[in-house]
Parts: C-alpha cells; structure tokens; sequence
C-alpha cells in the first residue's frame, strides 16, 4: 500500500558525502511535487564523529516540523545503527553494509560513554549482527544487509575507477536503496544527480549509474515497501533551501552592497552563499580577520550610502557589541544577521539553541534604539532580511536580525516569494548647505560621506557631530535616539511584530519566537489551542501581546532554553506572568509528539515540561 507520508534518517561517518546524499534524495523528491523538510545535524570536527540527516516528505502537506518514530534508517557506518535503532517503529526497514556486522560496540572510540551505558542496559549484545537478530526478532523490522564493496567494485569495472576514487561513491549507494525502498523513478533520479554535479558531466554519469544499479537492484528483491502516493500538492513554484539561503536570497533581493564575515558555524553559510550568488549583482562580500573588524567594516560601508551587513553567532556577536554601540551613538544603519547556537561559550557550535535572545537586546553598554526582528520559518527569513535593510535605513539604527542553527541548516520546499510585493524603502536622505548630521529628529536627514561636513565619534556629541559632555546636550541627543523605537513601535505594522494562530477562545496558548513556530502549528493544528508568535522584540508590541494573552488562563511558553527568555520579555513588556513552559535545551529540535505530550503534561497540571528526545 502506497504512503502518505514518510520520516527517515540517513546517517553517517562526518565527511563521508552525507550531505550529498541528503540533497539528491530531496531534489529528486521534490522534483515529484512532494512536499519536505530536512534537518541536517552533526558535530563541530571536520571529519569522523557521528553525523545524519532527519527528513520528512509528504505527499499532501508541506511539513513545518520533525517527529518520530522513522520509518527508514539508512546506514553508512555501525555508529548509525547502533545510535538510531531505537527510532525505526516496528514494521520500518534498515539498510546498512553487510561489512559491519561483527562490528562491537566498545570498538567504535567516537561513540559516547552515555550511549554504549544505554544501549548496554537493553542487553541487545555488542556486535552489529546481534542488534539486526533483536530489530527482526522483537521489532519486526526489516532489515537489508547490502555489499558495500561488491557494489563498489562493480562501478571500478563499468568506469575504471581505482578503489579509491570508487570509495567516494559509498554514500550513492544509500541513494540508490532509498529510492528503491520508495519507488523513485530514474527521470527524477537523474534531474536530482545532474542538479548536484551540473557542469560535471563525468562525475554525474557515474553516479546515475551507480544510484540506478543499486535502486534497481532492491525494488528486484523487495519491490518498493516504502512507495509514496502521486503527490496531492498544488503545482505552484517552489524553492528547496537552507535558512542560510534565504536570507541570502532576501539580502540580494533587498538591495544589499556589502557584506562582511568571519567564518562561524552556522553563520557562515549565509556569506558562501552570498559570494557565489552576488558578483553578478556587485555585491562586495568580504572575509575579515575577526568580528570586530566585521562589524566596523560594515558600518564603515553604510556610511558611504551601502546596504551594509554582517553576519554571525554568539560568540562573534560578543565581539560586535562595541562596534554596534558605536553605530548606535552615531544613528548607523547597519544589519546583523545573528544565527543562535548552543551557549555559552564556545558551547555546542553545530547546535541549536534561542538563548541569545537579551544579548541581542541588551548586548552594549549605555542605551541605544536598535530593532530586534525574529524568523521563524524560511519565508520569514527571505522577508525580514529585506525588512532589516529597511527598518534600518528608515529609522538609522542598528537591526539584529535573528534565526537559530535550526532554520540555518534545515530545508524545505519555500514558497517563491512574489518579488513585486517586496518593498524597498529607503529613509530620508539628502544634505544642505548648512547641514546638522544629527539635527531636528528623531530621523535626521542622512548624507552619505564624502556628500557635506560631518563628524562621526563614539563620543556624545551635539548636533554636527562635535564631542560634547554638555548636561543639556546629552538628555536631547539621548532622547532623540531613544525616540526612535517609539516611531516604530506607532509605524511598523502588527503584522511584522507578531502574529496569532488558532481560534478566539483557545483552551491554551502557546507563546513562541523563531524555529518553534513550524512544531508549534503543527501541535496546535491537532489540539485546541492556539499560538501566538512574536516576531519582533525591539520594539515589542506590548498592548497587542498583552490584550491575547489575557484572554486565555492557560499561556505555554516554548523555547530552546533552559529558562524562557520569552516569559521574562512578555513579563517586562505586559507584567502578564507566563506560568506554564515547554523548554528543550539539548541543541536538537524540538519534535513534534514530544511537544504534544508536554502540552496534555501542563494541561493536566504540570507547570515545566523539559524535552530532551533527539540523538
């Protein structure tokens, strides 16, 4: 019987191609018209340690969110299978090399002390082979013993390939079983592979080969268990990409000029992306020595009239904040994109997390107007990277533009933006004869360096520019920077400061900011309940926030936190005290029958619900 739906997991050594294998698998899927997501998750070395990607595909929705259990674990190595058994539901399939079997668990040095301690507690035994033996004993899985290296040695022959360059084609054969598994046809197999290896002709002939032999070689032996009903999907264009991607696509498309970086996880991928997509559009993109030379080369380049940014994560954005103080004095329109990961410190850098929230708040030292904006899915990604150039330029601050590791390196099937709908607005600019760079307000008129007179100085200043510690001077030049968040609390639309899901009288709320949004939606979609996302923290639309949420008894908080950082700014904002929350802090998403669970948990009285599912 054909599916609706289907959740996988593919798994592997870091470096060993999985990403590749990822995309092929969702570009030819979605080349179907199926609807998916795919998390990418994996540690911070280079190569070795443990790495997989979790997917979703749908042939009637465009999923929003993970869950499990999984119905197909695909392996590259041991490491996999013994980290991800437990997450196939019964009835599910297993596909791995025939090579692993007699591999033990205690010879595996990149596994974790906790997870050999819990996988030992189930008294499975220690070897591969043993583990498949209790999967199809007890669990009715279907497990799918492949031989790795004959495959291999069959692409050496067909292509002349030494054993080792026909090693780098290991992680094709996951491809190849997959789509035999779900009944991917070659045209879509190939539009995928070809996608992957354009101008690469020889590479990607190889590898169409190699994915075809494979996939042909299972739906022989077991049909396609796993095949996928036609998709139900309208047919309206879509774009498969990272968070990373669309903001970069939303920069290019708001007009950015100049963007500068230091390479960070998971930050950086927005730059890559920029450098290969923005010659064309004359954008300069520059790798600096560090991030404070980021941020000051970017506000550098706005003071000369650019669309200017910079993007980074926590431990970079520490490294801004005297640089974004000085833009703040000096009414610098300036963007950072700020990709949350796991904290503090160095942390868990390829995880996720939302504890970064105050730091882009109250990240400087003195007071100053900046706006504070917060995706949570892809379009809104693509839109509020567009929507900070202009809340920048308009109102001459700093904007921190904010998303987490999880929109950053998830994909999904987004919505193509219609480009005659995007806005680019662009402030009051122009110069005089006699002109006040700070003067009148709380937007002055803006001339560009090099347009009039002007001073700049990290210094308090009177109206040219000029240092002053003058007692009447500061209170006006302080009120007028501070007055700005004030016109753009009265100006900016609600719809761009939050927006609220579900009925008029819900049994809960949920209360939520940046990647929860899409679990979110999706809980509530099967509960009665509605969600109330906020999108913007500076200014914060406090009566708004204030008139939701004290129509309901039960508000839920849900955040990658430890402590809710939400339920402290609704608090300060609206003195509503949020008593409920769901928090995860783990560094992997949230998923979507957890969510669920702790829900029904604080409706039936819990007032905390601490997640901790996900490998």
């Amino acid at each position: 019987m054909s599916r609706e739906e289907l959740l996988f997991i593919i798994g592997g050594e870091q470096g060993a191609g999985l990403e590749t294998t990822a995309q092929i698998l969702t570009y030819a899927l979605t080349s179907k018209g199926y609807g998916s997501i795919a998390d990418r998750q994996y540690h911070s070395n280079i190569k070795g340690k443990h790495s997989y990607v979790h997917s979703k595909i749908s042939t009637k929705t465009y999923p929003r969110s993970l869950t499990y259990p999984i119905q197909l674990l695909g392996c590259m190595d041991a490491e996999t299978l013994f980290t991800h058994y437990e997450n196939v539901e019964e009835g599910g399939y297993v596909v791995y090399d025939v090579s692993i079997e007699d591999t033990n668990i205690d010879d595996i040095p990149s596994i974790s002390h906790e997870l050999k301690s819990t996988y030992k507690k189930n008294d499975i035994g220690s070897e591969i082979i043993e583990l498949v033996h209790y999967l199809e004993k007890e669990k009715d899985i279907v497990t799918i013993p492949l031989d790795f290296q004959a495959f291999l040695e069959e692409l050496q022959e067909n292509f002349e390939l030494s054993s080792s360059q026909a090693s780098r084609y290991v992680s094709s054969i996951l491809i190849g079983a997959v789509s035999g598994l779900i009944g991917l046809d070659e045209k879509s197999l190939d539009v995928a592979v070809e996608r992957k290896f354009k101008e690469k002709e020889k590479i990607a002939d190889q590898n169409k080969f190699f994915v075809e032999l494979i996939s042909n070689k299972i739906k022989d032996d077991l049909g396609s268990p796993l095949e996928l009903k036609k998709s139900e999907l309208n047919e309206e264009k879509r774009l498969l990409v990272s968070g990373n991607d669309a903001v970069g696509m939303g920069k290019i498309t708001g007009g950015i000029s100049f963007q500068s970086y230091y390479p960070i996880t998971p930050a950086a991928d927005e730059s890559f992306f920029l450098e290969e997509h923005g010659e064309e559009k004359n954008i300069v993109v520059i790798q600096t020595e560090d991030e404070i030379a980021a941020i000051n080369s970017a506000i550098g380049s706005s003071l000369t009239g650019a669309r200017s940014a910079t993007a980074t994560s926590g431990p970079g954005y520490s490294l801004m904040v005297e640089g974004i103080g000085w833009a703040g004095i000096n009414e610098v329109p300036v963007v950072v994109t700020y990709y949350q990961r796991g904290g503090p410190s160095t942390g868990m850098p390829t995880r996720g997390g939302q504890s970064d929230l105050f730091s882009a708040l109250y990240g400087s030292h003195g007071e100053i107007s900046k706006i504070v904006i917060c995706s949570g899915d892809h379009e809104e990604s693509f839109q509020d990277a567009v929507e900070a150039f202009n809340f920048a330029e308009e109102y001459q601050v700093p904007v921190i533009h904010m998303l987490d590791k999880f929109l950053a390196n998830s994909v999904v099937n987004m919505k193509s933006p219609d480009l005659s709908e995007v806005e680019i607005r662009r402030g009051d600019i122009g110069g005089s004869k006699d002109y006040k760079r700070f003067a009148d307000g709380p937007v002055s008129k803006r001339a560009f360096l090099g347009q009039e007179v002007m001073w700049y100085t990290g210094s308090e200043h009177d109206e040219d520019g000029n240092v002053s510690e003058n007692p009447g001077t500061r209170v006006k030049m302080q009120d007028k920077r501070m007055k700005k968040l004030e016109l753009a609390y009265e100006e900016i639309p609600d719809e761009k400061q939050f927006k609220y899901f579900g009925p008029d009288n819900p049994d809960f709320i949920l209360v939520g900011w940046g990647s929860v949004k899409g679990v979110c939606l999706d809980a509530i979609e099967e509960m009665d309940g509605a969600y109330l996302h906020i999108r913007m923290f500076s200014p914060f639309p406090a009566d708004s926030v204030k008139d939701i949420l004290s129509k309901c008894e039960t508000c839920i908080a849900v955040e990658h936190t430890h402590s809710p950082l939400i339920k402290r700014s609704v608090s300060m904002n609206t003195g509503i005290t949020i008593e409920n929350e769901i928090v995860k802090y783990t560094g992997r998403p949230m998923f979507l029958m957890k969510v669920k669970k702790a829900i029904k948990d604080i409706l039936d009285g819990d007032k905390r619900k601490v997640i901790e599912h996900g490998p």
